[in-house]
């Protein structure tokens, strides 16, 4: 089968490898004219590598993370540094930790890059037909996967696009390029209105995000300067891991999510997969993991089909919108809850969090951190 996919991200090299493994002739158009180089870290679940491992890549990815986050205590803090919760060791044992860009190059890799077309506009059809026009250039095929990311110009195409979602707060990662001592913990620190977390990555680098609720579209003149001035008084480590950071290395983006979830993530013998289908905000840590579930599910679909590619998809889209999009929802909730302001609101979040029985967060990893393959 000759299949086009759009979008060089995470999901769509997980996909085309596990498409060309199984035989199919795989081309992906990239937009950008070379493979990414910036981000900074990830962090994956049982869930990512359960569909890594079907799509025969499991230990590949394995050998580029750390699974370290074991040996630490992970949970919620107030600024102070005192605990709201910790995070029963059950519930993290699966988790693993790799730079983006790492995770980006080996993926890249694997499939090798002569498959991958850089510096391509591609267009999906608008019925969902099996074609991509290239600026001027038209590519038949017999599937076309979308997977280009939350500002997706091929969702609008389709007439599947709900708009997007500011989610009231804008975030800030890095990646430390010195080491830091984290004092054998990891997690988040909860304020009114702010977050900062920060998470080992290879090679003795960190990985932190900060959140402050506030309009979109800000900007400061030096991101850094602000951060420490924001973060100012926290606990041990925050300000060592902006400090430890090259500012030119901070990101800062206002975080969007889809405005709904989408009923159906397919169009005739086109099929959205990522963050075109089902961009959710960072609270859970789920979003690259829901992309790379996309993917394995899309491969095991299509091996098991004995219809048409519609039909296959049809399967996909119900698989997927009944996993992802409740991860959606859930997920932004967490971000309202985990960001709020106002101090009678945010004392009642910390009650909440501190009378979590270690049961409830078990089920909450198990539900989020198994992918649940079809059979």
């Amino acid at each position: 089968m000759r299949i086009g996919i759009i979008g060089a991200g995470i999901a769509g090299l997980s996909a085309a490898i596990g498409l060309d493994q199984r035989g199919h002739e795989v081309t992906v158009f990239e937009r950008s004219f070379a493979p990414a180089t910036t981000g900074a870290g990830l962090t994956l679940f049982g869930n990512s590598f359960e569909a890594f491992d079907f799509l025969g890549i499991g230990d590949e990815i394995r050998a580029i993370s750390t699974d370290c986050m074991t040996s630490m205590t992970l949970g919620q803090r107030r600024p102070d540094g005192s605990w709201l919760t910790k995070a029963p060791a059950a519930a993290y044992t699966s988790m693993r930790t790799v730079h983006r860009r790492d995770l980006h190059e080996r993926l890249t890799e694997l499939l090798g890059s002569d498959r991958i077309r850089y510096g391509v506009d591609a267009r999906v059809a608008a019925d969902g037909s099996p074609s991509i026009n290239t600026s001027g250039e038209t590519v038949e095929v017999d599937l076309v996967i979308v997977a280009d990311g939350i500002h997706s110009r091929n969702r609008a195409r389709l007439g599947l696009d709900p708009g997007l979602h500011y989610s009231g707060y804008t975030a800030w990662r890095g990646v430390t390029h010195q080491p830091v001592d984290l004092q054998g913990c990891a997690g988040e620190a909860l304020g009114r209105g702010q977050i900062f977390g920060c998470i080992p990555l290879p090679h003795d680098a960190v990985y932190w995000f900060a959140t402050l609720t506030t309009p979109a579209g800000g900007r400061n003149e030096d991101e850094k300067a602000a951060l420490l001035s924001l973060f100012q008084g926290w606990h041990s480590p925050v300000s060592e891991c902006i400090e430890a950071t090259r500012a030119e290395d901070i990101l800062r983006h206002d975080i969007h999510d889809l405005a709904r979830p989408l009923r159906r993530y397919t169009r005739g013998s086109t099929a959205l997969m990522g963050d075109a289908a089902h961009a959710m905000t960072p609270n859970l840590a789920q979003g690259a993991g829901q992309g790379i579930e996309d993917a394995a599910t899309l491969v095991l679909c299509l091996g098991e089909a004995e219809g048409t590619v519609e039909a296959a998809l049809a399967r996909y889209s119900q698989l997927r919108t009944r996993r992802a999009n409740p991860i959606m929802r859930r997920s932004r909730t967490a971000g309202r809850l985990f960001q709020m302001g106002h101090p009678a609101f945010a004392a009642a979040r910390n009650g909440l969090l501190k009378a979590s029985p270690d049961r409830a967060l078990l089920q909450v990893s198990k539900a989020l951190h198994h992918w649940p393959q079809p059979r």
